[in-house]
């Protein structure tokens, strides 16, 4: 049975790390700019998943040369393209929960690809379930509250969105022939040299790490050195996560794996709800519910769905 069940449940455990760092990140983006932010967390995650894995087995890095441009495309549009067409949209001031929603149409372009550029059959419960996950994030989102329209950062989250479908579609290829540690180091290491070359290291502002940083929420008043956060983003918010998914990836098909991704808002807003007391009025726990429906129904779909991707 857990055999079965290995991808979702490394899935739902990507998401569930992925939504508690955004609480983390939160705190921390009070203090550094969104671009820092994503680059120290790529350097500090390539760095330490990349020693361990030469300390264990450095043969699991190696890659035929034709799988090297697969591997680059990995890294930078799944990795780096994602987290900067995401910020985009928030830094040109498009609600957070609309970017979300955009960045989220992610499974309808996969599913979109496979029906009309693959030309392959899709099942109707993947469809439906598709469509009544993202009918919850929009309630749970909220979007008609405070809605902005900024061409640029509406463009940056379709950027967004459109990345991580490739980031599903090309690491679920990729997963056939590489191990998910060596699918992860690979894909930080080439957003850590594209976004050292766009922001040059030595311009960091080194201060956060001794900055003392507000918990805030239930812990109001508690204050940690911001090189403590920043550790656990790196670590148990990147790392960690990205290994979840990349399994998961490896286990199924792309379609179905995105909208397992669908969990990480409704997650996000469960852990802001109890630690930053942001409470969720009735349209969004309905919204929550019609997500995992949504979810269980798509999943439902996984073994035709897997034979058409």
């Amino acid at each position: 049975m857990l055999d079965r069940f290995r991808g979702e449940i490394y899935l739902i455990l990507g998401a569930l790390f992925f939504s508690f760092n955004g609480v983390i990140s939160t705190l921390v983006l009070d203090h550094m700019s969104p671009f820092r932010l994503v680059q120290i967390r790529c350097i500090g995650a390539f760095t330490i998943l990349f020693l361990f894995i030469v300390a264990r087995n450095r043969n699991s890095l190696r890659a035929t040369r034709q799988e090297i441009p697969t591997l680059i495309l990995f890294g930078m549009i799944g990795f780096a393209v994602v987290q900067a067409g995401y910020f985009l949209g928030i830094q040109r001031g498009v609600p957070l929960s609309l970017v979300l929603i955009i960045e989220f149409t992610a499974p309808i372009w996969i599913v979109l690809w496979i029906k009309f550029v693959r030309k392959r059959d899709v099942p109707n419960a993947m469809w439906g379930g598709i469509a009544l996950s993202f009918l919850g994030l929009f309630f749970i989102a909220k979007v008609w509250d405070g809605l902005i329209f900024d061409l640029i950062g509406i463009i940056g989250a379709l950027i967004s969105a459109f990345a991580l479908a490739v980031y599903f579609l090309v690491g679920s290829q990729v997963g056939q022939t590489q191990s998910a540690q060596s699918m992860t180091a690979w894909g930080l290491g080439i957003a850590t040299m594209a976004w050292t070359l766009v922001m040059p290291i030595w311009q960091f502002p080194f201060e956060i790490f001794s900055k003392s940083m507000n918990l805030q929420g239930v812990f109001d008043g508690t204050f940690l050195p911001g090189w403590v956060l920043i550790v656990w983003i790196i670590v148990m918010g990147t790392i960690v996560p990205y290994l979840f998914v990349i399994g998961g990836l490896r286990r199924m098909a792309p379609s179905t794996a995105s909208v397992v991704g669908m969990l990480e808002p409704v997650l996000a807003g469960a852990f802001a709800w109890i630690w930053l007391a942001q409470s969720w009025a009735p349209i969004q726990l309905s919204g929550a519910a019609i997500v995992l429906v949504g979810i269980y129904i798509a999943d439902s779909a996984k073994i035709t769905a897997t034979k058409a991707t």
